[in-house]
Formats: structure tokens, C-alpha cells, sequence
């Protein structure tokens, strides 16, 4: 018997993420205007930069009012972890950034919203990526567009604006047989609505500019880690499975385990996205 105590989804959207301010008693969360955080000292500054300690160093990489959106969508998929950036489409290619290489392809539904068949059938050309898109209710041509140089599979839980609804325990189905992360946009049916996670799915990505917003004033994203995903199990993936130079050679599945997309993204690419697309 445990005592823990657990909240319904309604408290979760409101509250996950979020600890009342201990000096003012303060509720809500404030909006952090601050570019840059204090360390304690040297020793706390290289902790921090070298990924051994948790905390803030810059805004454009982490900030205490983003790491309470982050918890809180990250909360309410059922993921372990979550990254935010500047729009739906940059966090559509924050997702793919560390598992991309020139010359690697993505295996992509047709039913997609606009802006999202163009990013896939064109810009992701300019990184040397390709894309493949398939009818995601002809398992078979799923499962043949799949190739040794596929490194992700990606869809949306609820197309926008043709309101498909993919069969996401299926395509989970052949993304595991093929050894590769399975992609789903939720922005359409949220987390209220769905939990790709539940059903297979690797990263979860949200434009928070709509359902999550909810009044259109804001424009962001995020890619959510659902942990489930063994990024060493091959070497197609070594961003995260292999030595990284720029941290002294850790490696992020082994140091991090669970976490290790998520730490890869915000020391890399949250960087990046917050200021492109």
C-alpha cells in the first residue's frame, strides 16, 4: 500500500510542473525575463556545463518558466521528459536533429497537415534528409518503405485538418519490428484526447500554439520523450549512443538512460530551434 498521493488530468493541466514560490507563497509561476542565472560558483558553472548537475545557465537553453511547460505537457503524455522551442515546426525538426544524418531518410504519413508535408518534402532537403511518404493504412507499403537508411517514422495521432486518425498500435508495430523511433504529432487531439505513448509511439510532438494554448496568441513547441527507447541498441543512432566530442566523450543513452533524448536536446538543439523556423 503506498500513500502516495495522484491527481486527475484536470489538476495535472493546471499544476504539474508548478511548486508555489517559497518566499512569496506565490501560486502561479512567474514569467522568468531573465537571460542568464547565477552560479554558486567555478565548480557549480562546470557542473552545470558539463551536463553532471541540473540547473539553469542560459535562457536560450533552459529557463525556469519553460521547464514548468515542459514538465507539465511532459506530464500529461506520459513521457519522462520534454523539450520546448519556438513553433510546432521547429520542434518537428528538433525531433528528428539527433537522429538524422545526410543521406537518411524518414518514413512519413501523406495525411499531414500543410505546412508539415512541405517541411518533410522540402526543407529537410537542405539538411541532406530525405523523406518517404506512405499511406498509413497500407501497412505492407509502410513496412517496404522502410529501408537500412530509415531512421524514423513519423505521423500525426489526428491529421489536421482531414481529421484521420492513425492506427498508432499498428504502425508502433512495424517502427518496433524495424528497430526505429516512432514520431507522432498530437497536436490535434492532445494529450486530453490521446497519449500516442500509450500506443507505441517514441517522441511525441506538439505545436502548443493550438490546443494547448488555446486562445491563438502564442506560438511554440514540443517534442516529448517517452524514455521507452533503446538508443544503443544499434549504431544508427550516434548522437546518442556513441562518444560526444563536445562533452568530453559522454555518451547520452548511457549517462542518461531514459532521459537521454531529452538532455540531448537541451544541450544541443533547443538551442538551435529557439531561433530558426
Amino acid at each position: 500500500m503506498t500513500n502516495e498521493t495522484t491527481y486527475g488530468f484536470d489538476t495535472l493541466q493546471i499544476h504539474a510542473g508548478a511548486r508555489p514560490d517559497p518566499a512569496t507563497g506565490s501560486r502561479q509561476t512567474p514569467i522568468y525575463q531573465s537571460t542568464a542565472f547565477v552560479f554558486r560558483d567555478a565548480d557549480h558553472a562546470a557542473a552545470l556545463f558539463n551536463l553532471q548537475e541540473v540547473g539553469y545557465i542560459y535562457s536560450r537553453l533552459t529557463n525556469p518558466t519553460v521547464a514548468v511547460l515542459q514538465e507539465r505537457i511532459a506530464t500529461l503524455e506520459g513521457g519522462v521528459g520534454a523539450v520546448c522551442c519556438s513553433s510546432g515546426h521547429a520542434a518537428q525538426i528538433m525531433a528528428l536533429f539527433p537522429l538524422m544524418q545526410p543521406g537518411r531518410n524518414v518514413v512519413v504519413s501523406t495525411r499531414l497537415y500543410g505546412g508539415s508535408i512541405t517541411q518533410f518534402s522540402q526543407t529537410i532537403k537542405r539538411f541532406g534528409w530525405g523523406a518517404k511518404f506512405v499511406d498509413f493504412d497500407d501497412l505492407d507499403a509502410v513496412k517496404a518503405a522502410i529501408d537500412d537508411d530509415t531512421r524514423a517514422v513519423f505521423c500525426e495521432s489526428i491529421a489536421n485538418p482531414g481529421g484521420y486518425i492513425t492506427d498508432l498500435p499498428a504502425i508502433s508495430a512495424l517502427s518496433d519490428e524495424a528497430g526505429l523511433p516512432l514520431i507522432v504529432d498530437n497536436t490535434s487531439a492532445s494529450a486530453y484526447l490521446c497519449r500516442p505513448i500509450e500506443h507505441g509511439a517514441t517522441l511525441v510532438v506538439n505545436s502548443t500554439t493550438k490546443v494547448l494554448t488555446g486562445n491563438g496568441t502564442v506560438t511554440g513547441g514540443c517534442v516529448v520523450d517517452s524514455g521507452k527507447f533503446d538508443w544503443s541498441a544499434s549504431d544508427k543512432f550516434p548522437s546518442l549512443s556513441a562518444p560526444e566530442p563536445a562533452y568530453h566523450g559522454l555518451k547520452f543513452h548511457e549517462t542518461f538512460g531514459p532521459l537521454a533524448f531529452t538532455f540531448h536536446g537541451i544541450a544541443y538543439v533547443s538551442a538551435f530551434m529557439s531561433s530558426i523556423l
